[in-house]
C-alpha cells in the first residue's frame, strides 16, 4: 500500500467517526427535544420525509410537522419525561446513509394537573434509525423502537416532584427583619 493509499484510507476512517459522532451528537438532540418539549428542536432532527414506527409500529407518522404535532398533543408539560439512548451502535452504510441501533430507557410522570396524574411509566425498547446525510447534516430518515418491557405503577405520598422546569416558579418571599 502506498503512503496516498494509507492517507486517503486513513481519512475515510477519519471522517467515519466523524459521522458517527454527528449521528450521537444527532440521537441526543431528538431525546433531549422530547424532554424538554421542544417541538421545532425535535423537527430540526428529521429529514423532511421521515417516517416513524413507535409503540412495535402502532404510533406511524410521516413527516416532521406530524411526528412534531402528535408529540405536542400527548405529551403535555404536565408530563414529565426521560429518554436515555444507551449503548448505540452505528453502521455507516456509505457517505451518506447510515443505520442506528439505540438501547432505550423511558421514564414517563404524569404531575400535577394531568389526567393521569399520580402514574408513572417506565421501560425499555430497542431503537433503530436510519440516518441520510442532507447538504452535509445528519438527519434522521426513519425511527421507530420495539418494546422490551413498559411498566405503570401510581406513586405514593413518598415520592413527589421537588422540582420540574414545567412548573410555575414560585415567587420568593423575603422576610423582613
Amino acid at each position: 500500500m502506498t503512503v496516498e493509499e494509507r492517507l486517503e484510507a486513513l481519512e475515510k476512517e477519519v471522517q467515519r467517526l466523524k459521522d458517527i459522532e454527528e449521528i450521537k451528537a444527532l440521537k441526543s438532540r431528538y431525546f433531549a427535544a422530547l424532554d424538554t418539549k421542544d417541538w421545532e428542536g425535535l423537527k430540526a432532527t428529521f429529514h423532511p420525509d421521515v417516517t416513524t414506527s413507535y409503540s412495535d409500529g402502532k404510533l406511524s407518522f410521516h413527516g416532521p410537522e406530524e411526528v412534531a404535532n402528535y408529540m405536542a398533543e400527548n405529551m403535555p408539560q404536565t408530563e414529565i419525561t426521560l429518554h436515555q439512548g444507551h449503548t448505540p451502535e452505528i453502521e455507516i452504510v456509505s457517505d451518506t446513509e447510515a443505520i442506528g441501533h439505540w438501547y432505550l430507557q423511558d421514564n414517563l410522570i404524569f404531575a400535577k394537573g394531568n389526567p393521569y396524574e399520580g402514574t408513572q411509566i417506565q421501560g425499555s425498547a430497542l431503537y433503530t434509525d436510519k440516518y441520510v446525510k442532507l447538504d452535509g447534516k445528519w438527519l434522521i430518515k426513519e425511527t421507530g423502537y420495539l418494546r422490551i418491557y413498559e411498566e405503570s405503577f401510581q406513586r405514593d405520598q413518598t415520592h413527589y416532584i421537588r422540582i420540574n422546569m414545567f412548573a410555575p416558579k414560585k415567587k420568593k418571599v423575603v422576610k423582613k427583619k
